[in-house]
């Protein structure tokens, strides 16, 4: 079963539309015991860290979150509230990376946020098996994660941050890929079939 938590998250119709298109069977939840009993879990996340994480608090899910131990994907915010903490709102986030998250700086070549398509790089392995290298992806953010120990693919908008995490069961990709085409449609049907 595939379960997408439920916390009020500005994205998750546009993720059930893409699991639609792919005729994925999954359950959009915040109960705790469905949640922890799922195969696969989707964290998806667009808007404020802050607010995200008090939705979270509010439904009594951070330990939940935390303490999966199914395969998980974070989307965009959902990926970004796996490191220790972020700048948007000087906002303690769930620890499962290290690291905090950035807020880019405006320059005159490169705005915030960062958005539209860019490309990706990776080693064509794991959730990006069978894309090829530089493949564009769908980018909406003001905030990155640094490239760190966990990153696995890696984006330039101005300098390099991380596209894509994984650390243990947890698996985070900056951009939306929901909204990213037949390659985003490619990358989550590699996560659930990496998932099973």
């Amino acid at each position: 079963m595939i379960v997408m938590i439920d916390y009020e998250a500005g994205n998750t119709c546009s993720v059930m539309n893409a699991l639609d298109r792919l005729e994925v069977d999954y359950v959009l939840s915040d109960d705790v015991t469905t949640i922890q009993k799922a195969d696969k879990v989707i964290f998806p996340g667009v808007g404020h860290a802050g607010a995200a994480m008090d939705a979270l608090k509010r439904k009594g899910l951070v330990d939940v979150i935390k303490g999966l131990t199914q395969p998980v994907l974070g989307i965009c915010v959902g990926m970004q509230l796996m490191a220790e903490g972020s700048e948007e709102g000087d906002t303690s986030c769930l620890g499962i990376v290290s690291g905090k998250v950035k807020k880019f700086e405006s320059q005159v070549d490169y705005k915030v946020p960062h958005m539209g398509w860019n490309t990706v790089q990776h080693d064509g392995g794991g959730l990006f098996q069978g894309l090829p290298e530089n493949n564009y992806f769908y980018f909406v953010h003001s905030y990155y994660m640094p490239v760190g120990d966990s990153c696995i693919a890696s984006c330039n908008y101005n300098h390099d941050f991380a596209a894509a995490i994984k650390k243990d069961n947890f698996w985070g990709i900056q951009f939306h890929a929901e909204k990213s085409s037949k390659q985003g449609a490619q990358l989550l049907q590699n996560f659930l079939k990496e998932a099973s």
